[in-house]
């Protein structure tokens, strides 16, 4: 058996990557290592990766209309696609590149399903999707049409083209909305990261909405289980649709609070710069996963307490600290 994942030196990709390595499932990762951060990152969790000889990586830009089957060799059972240019805020500066990696991107994945039948497919989407929905929790049966950002509209967009492809050629899929994933490496662009170099460095951190925002912090172990599951129940004969689910944490937290835990964790006081609600931005995200919890079997572990510590006793390790 052989899995692609599609973004396998980011975030997400890495983590999801080493489980179905240590479960004896061949993988294939795709990633072109852009710089949006520094890919010294990227290539780091790689090499954890490579000590697997069950892992095999390709450089390739999914967006460059690759001839997949020439690229990969062999025929895969399933994709769990987590390639994406991420970031709400980069797709105000930079919109071109979310176009390109995200829709055209994607398309080439669902291309390559379209002609080897049988291949089922998992994929990122984004709790961005919901905008400014004032209704909480954020069910997945809630209107989706009015995206504040570029970044969400491309994520909307891939639910869009994944149903297309769904209701023109049986495409069996899974969408899964992530909320707010932290941990250990994770991304620099992400405020955990930001907030706990900042506040170590004993720099000012800039806390948006003067902190009145929450966000649904979720551990990166809790979302792996949850796309492990997603992955599962995509194989199975009897799944015959395409379904989005969301994973995140249920239980929103206020960005002061998550700020005083570093504190805390940090034994240092954060210099906070209180600035207005950025463009793009809202004000709070709150996963409802009781269909998560239903099919997936989902149930978030990890309080954000222990989840905090352990980003911080791992960014310790990584930066020699």
């Amino acid at each position: 058996m052989t899995i692609l994942i599609t973004g396998a030196a980011g975030f997400i990709g890495s983590h999801i990557s080493l489980r179905m390595l240590s479960k004896n499932i061949d993988v294939i990762g795709i990633d072109n290592l852009n710089n949006y951060y520094n890919v010294s990152l990227k290539k780091a969790r790689l090499n954890n990766l490579r000590k697997f000889k069950r892992f095999t990586f390709i450089k390739a830009d999914l967006s460059k209309n690759l001839n997949l089957e020439k690229v990969l060799k062999k025929k895969v059972i399933a994709i769990c696609h987590l390639a994406a240019q991420a970031g709400v805020r980069y797709s105000i500066t930079n919109p071109n590149i979310y176009l390109k990696y995200n829709i055209d991107g994607f398309l080439s994945i669902l291309e390559y399903c379209r002609k080897n039948k049988g291949t089922h497919l998992v994929y990122a989407s984004s709790s961005s999707v919901y905008g400014a929905n004032k209704k909480v929790p954020f069910s997945v049966l809630d209107d989706v049409s009015n995206p504040v950002s570029l970044y969400a509209a491309t994520k909307r967009a891939n639910e869009l083209m994944a149903e297309s492809y769904f209701n023109l050629y049986g495409l069996y899929s899974i969408g899964l909305r992530f909320f707010t994933v932290y941990g250990p490496w994770g991304r620099p662009d992400m405020a955990i990261w930001k907030f706990t170099d900042s506040i170590m460095r004993k720099s000012s951190i800039n806390v948006f909405n003067k902190g009145n925002l929450s966000r649904d912090f979720t551990y990166i172990d809790d979302i792996i289980d949850g796309l492990e599951s997603a992955i599962n129940l995509c194989k199975k004969k009897s799944f015959n649709k395409h379904k989005i689910y969301n994973l995140g944490n249920n239980s929103p937290v206020r960005l002061s609070k998550m700020i005083s835990l570093l504190e805390n964790i940090l034994g240092e006081k954060a210099k906070k710069k209180l600035l207005p609600m950025q463009l793009g931005d809202v004000k709070k995200t709150y996963a409802d996963i009781e269909s998560s919890k239903k099919d997936l079997k989902f149930q978030p572990k990890v309080s954000l307490q222990e989840g905090l510590e352990n980003f911080v006793s791992w960014f310790k390790y990584y930066n020699k600290l």
